[in-house]
């Protein structure tokens, strides 16, 4: 019952749809009728300003830390031994995805997934928001940064045979690919909107 309990727990701290309440309770505003209508950060970013998404970004990273030490603070264990933790992410990811405080609806899993890794490995984290920042200046592009962040974590996690966090990672990066696939047409067109700063920004640009 406790680890049923804690893993609900997980799932409603994943839930928090942050976007829509940062905006509604300090800027009057619903994210969900602006911009790409997505809740997370690059929307708040994009609607309310830098701010409030840096606000958005770090709730919704401490969303999936949060429930990933869920176990370890409840001293919870289950038969994935040392992996429970990532069970426990996966349910703050799944409720940032599906988020039972707006209609089932959610963000794309980008913060709340770094959130699970930054908890579970933060060495790991480390180099994912290194990849990840490095690739939105060259490229200019939160959502490609993201995919390709996603898909080289997967291959680093193999190389280092952590198979539990690669077989989730692989999970979440066809995940994430999915949740993206209209951002994908859009780089295909090259319609796909830019940050206002990095190399991309500056060849589209010129």
């Amino acid at each position: 019952m406790k680890l049923i309990g804690l893993l609900i727990v997980a799932y409603l701290l994943g839930a928090i749809p942050n976007g829509v309440w940062v905006g509604k309770t300090f800027f009057h505003t619903d994210i969900r009728q602006s911009g790409s209508g997505n809740i997370g950060t690059t929307n708040t970013y994009r609607v309310l300003g830098p701010y409030a998404g840096t606000i958005v970004m770090v709730l919704d990273i401490a969303k999936g830390t949060v429930a990933t030490l869920l176990p370890t603070w409840g001293h919870v264990t289950t038969i994935l031994g040392t992996a429970t933790p990532l069970l426990f992410g996966l349910m703050a990811i799944l409720g940032h995805t599906f988020s039972v405080f707006d209609h089932f609806k959610g963000g794309k899993a980008v913060a709340t997934s770094a959130g699970m890794l930054l908890a579970y490995n933060p060495i790991m984290f480390v180099i994912a928001a290194g990849l990840w920042v490095s690739l939105i200046y060259w490229t200019s592009m939160v959502s490609l940064a993201s995919m390709i962040a996603f898909s080289l974590i997967t291959l680093i996690s193999l190389a280092f045979q952590d198979w539990y966090l690669t077989g989730i990672a692989l999970v979440l990066t066809v995940f994430v690919f999915y949740r993206h696939r209209a951002n994908i047409a859009r780089i295909k067109a090259g319609t796909e909107s830019l940050v206002p700063f990095g190399h991309g920004y500056h060849k589209r640009s010129h």
